[in-house]
């Protein structure tokens, strides 16, 4: 059955007792912690947020926990200037960072790239990123490619994992029950996540963790009638995929005098149905009788991941850090018949058609100079790929011959910290990278901190970035009667430089227990030789990827915040700049078009319950683009399209009872209930019908999560 008004009802009912049930205790773990933020990211070594060179926003395992969040792009979704682009056909969801997509910023976990269906580091699918071992999670905006390398033009998200515990044993298990719009049932509807993790010290210095996630998605119907359905009138199917993921993580850590090693290991299997919205009736004249089959398809993703990692000292002053990863992504197809009224599967085709396998690592050594003033470190990065296959050809012949492609680079890079004074200081940086299918790539970068009078603190981040071709826009070769799409091995890396300066400033009112946080910032980003898909030949039609288009932003944004006793608000909004030069057109504009984002958060403590309420907003204002149309005398032209403005909200609240063994949070979440949001911003003709729209959700849903910790 779906979710009825009773159900509502009762969930408030839910949400209200457990605020109510206080439980008399003196701790508070919920209470807002005043301790500097560590940062890991871009550092020599791990140090306060305030001393780094670099702007570094922190999502802390809080705000995690506060917002339940599934995965990593339910987490981001709320965060200024990154939007979470959803595909309810492939089950994936897109990002964009400053306007560009997840091809320009690289995810990472613990300073080593994920892999993906592209590659390795970007146009990773948050969605398959799960946040049950997550410490912490560290953006920083602006092109990093000393620091990281190629693709990290418009920033970094590096994923700092749990690796210790101050307890002997942890056994954390959690049960989250939610809505999807209004569906629910206990099996057939809504989301459904199971949780186990252990941790464990073995001794002072050997300590280790296993963990199992099982998030079963069982789609989105909206006015679908899902698998069974037997009629042939589109109705059949859903309207968001189904989806089981299942993750399994394994960590072994040895911390010893001057040394720390680890291991992590982490296996994900995701499976995707598709059911076909066409039905044959398969009818039977002769005894009026009907049979209907549908041919489906299901999908399945399968993920490894190694990491070894060592940090220590050399010769007491020298700071190493030094990674090893080998990870693979396989993704396979089984097509069938399925007769619908039987449940029976026929003609079963199956194959592997898109693999990707990675050996990445990445040293640094840091302090190689004994001063207190002058800070030098010098690093490595080693990435060989290889793989085949391309999510655009979806093909299954076991007779065809898999072409496996490499791509290989080689990285040295440098940086230098300059500590003019207490107040100013300055880090200048370079790489080089030696590529196996590019010439050699040479980015810069120049950072600077200056704290000025009554502690503002300035940051100044300058750098350069390359975007390497992905693995389709190399490779992709998808020829037949009515498609000829290339790859094109000749494209160049895009190049893309940033600015970026911040202006920061903590104010204090003992008195009041007062403390607000103020920042300003100012962006700039620009990117040559951006690839395009063109047009090569026009009889037959014919595509392939160059290097052709520009992108330039420009854009002003400020965050803020103010905490008084048990309130905090925060309060952010940005305009961004965008102009395209599309010279794959003959025809364009690049005036630059502006966008407005807001967002906002608004939580409360309650110390003597033992309970947090959070408030979540965000806005994102209508957004403009220049396409390509065709007029009524049948010539092209390009005309502002508009993308409409639309807004989320959300609501949790969570409460930890009998002795902070029981965590139950619930909340609410797109309270506003957004689905999709029309636009005129993709290309068409003039007689093509009304506006389409943009697809961004399923409506309100409700949720509830039950946690269980043991620490003994």
């Amino acid at each position: 059955m779906s979710l009825n008004k009773n159900n509502i009802l009762l969930f408030l009912i839910l949400l209200s007792s457990t605020v109510l049930t206080a439980q008399q205790q003196t701790a508070d773990s919920l209470s807002i912690e005043a301790l500097d933020e560590v940062v890991i990211t871009g550092q020599y070594n791990a140090q306060s947020a305030v001393q780094s060179v670099f702007e570094v926003k922190v999502i802390n395992r809080n705000t995690i926990e506060q917002q339940a969040a599934n995965n990593l792009a339910d987490l981001l979704n709320q965060t200024l200037n990154i939007n979470i682009l959803p595909n309810a056909s492939t089950g994936k969801s897109g990002v964009s960072l400053f306007g560009l997509d997840s091809q320009y910023f690289k995810v990472l976990i613990d300073n080593v790239p994920v892999i993906n269906e592209e590659g390795v580091g970007n146009n990773t699918d948050l969605t398959l990123i799960n946040l049950d071992d997550i410490q912490q999670i560290e953006i920083i905006e602006g092109s990093m490619g000393v620091q990281y390398g190629s693709n990290a033009v418009s920033g970094i998200i590096n994923i700092i994992t749990k690796k210790s515990s101050a307890y002997k044993t942890q056994v954390k298990a959690y049960l989250q029950e939610e809505t999807v719009g209004d569906e629910y049932e206990w099996f057939e509807k809504g989301r459904h996540i199971q949780s186990l993790q252990i941790n464990h010290n073995f001794t002072d210095k050997l300590y280790g963790s296993i963990g199992y996630t099982r998030n079963d998605f069982a789609g989105y119907w909206g006015n679908k009638n899902g698998e069974h359905y037997d009629n042939n009138d589109g109705l059949r199917g859903h309207d968001w995929l189904p989806k089981l993921q299942q993750n399994a993580k394994a960590l072994l850590n040895y911390k010893g005098e001057h040394f720390n090693i680890f291991y992590k290991f982490d296996y994900f299997n995701e499976h995707i149905e598709k059911y076909n919205t066409s039905v044959d009736l398969n009818t039977n004249p002769a005894t009026e009788t009907s049979d209907p089959v549908a041919l489906d398809e299901m999908y399945t993703n399968n993920r490894y991941y190694h990491h070894i990692n060592s940090t220590g000292l050399i010769s007491n002053q020298v700071n190493y850090d030094v990674s090893v990863s080998y990870q693979s992504q396989t993704k396979d197809i089984e097509q069938y018949q399925y007769r619908i009224r039987e449940d029976e599967k026929l003609n079963n085709k199956e194959g592997e058609y898109l693999s990707r396998k990675a050996f990445f690592s990445r040293g640094t050594f840091s302090n190689l100079i004994d001063s207190e003033t002058l800070g030098l470190q010098l690093g490595y990065e080693i990435t060989n790929e290889k793989g085949y296959g391309s999510p655009l050809a979806i093909t299954i012949n076991p007779e065809d011959n898999k072409v496996e492609q490499k791509l290989n680079s080689y990285d040295l890079f440098a940086s230098s910290e300059f500590k003019f004074s207490e107040v100013f200081s300055i880090r200048p940086g370079a790489r080089i990278s030696f590529s196996n299918l590019f010439n050699n790539q040479y980015v810069f970068s120049l950072s600077s901190k200056y704290i000025f009078k009554n502690n503002y603190k300035f940051r100044a981040i300058i750098g350069s970035a390359n975007r390497t071709p992905n693995y389709d826009e190399l490779f992709t070769y998808f020829v037949d009667v009515n498609h000829n799409l290339q790859g094109n091995p000749g494209l160049n890396p895009e190049k893309g430089v940033s600015a970026f300066l911040h202006l920061k400033k903590q104010f204090k009112l003992n008195n009041d227990g007062l403390i607000m946080n103020n920042k300003i910032s100012a962006s700039y980003l620009d990117i040559a030789d951006r690839i395009e898909l063109i047009i090569v030949e026009q009889n037959p039609l014919s595509y392939q990827y160059n290097n052709i288009d520009a992108y330039t932003s420009f854009g002003f944004f400020s965050e803020n915040s103010l905490q008084y006793k048990r309130i905090k608000a925060q309060l952010g909004f940005s305009v961004l700049g965008i102009s395209k030069t599309l010279d794959t057109s003959t025809k364009h504009n690049n005036d630059f078009l502006y966008n407005l984002q807001l967002n906002s958060t608004l939580s409360y403590n309650v110390p003597e319950w033992h309970s947090s309420f959070a408030l979540y907003y965000k806005h994102v204002g209508k957004q403009d683009q220049f396409v390509e149309k065709t007029n009524d005398a049948g010539h092209t032209e390009y005309v502002k399209g508009t993308t409409d403005a639309y807004s989320w909200l959300d609501l949790t609240a969570r409460k930890k009872c009998f002795n902070n063994a029981f965590d139950i949070t619930v909340g609410v979440r797109n309270i506003l209930d957004v689905n999709n949001v029309n636009t005129t911003a993709f290309s068409g003709g003039t007689h093509d019908g009304p506006p389409s729209s943009l697809l961004l959700g399923y409506g309100r849903s409700y949720f509830i999560k039950l946690a269980y910790n043991l620490n003994l």
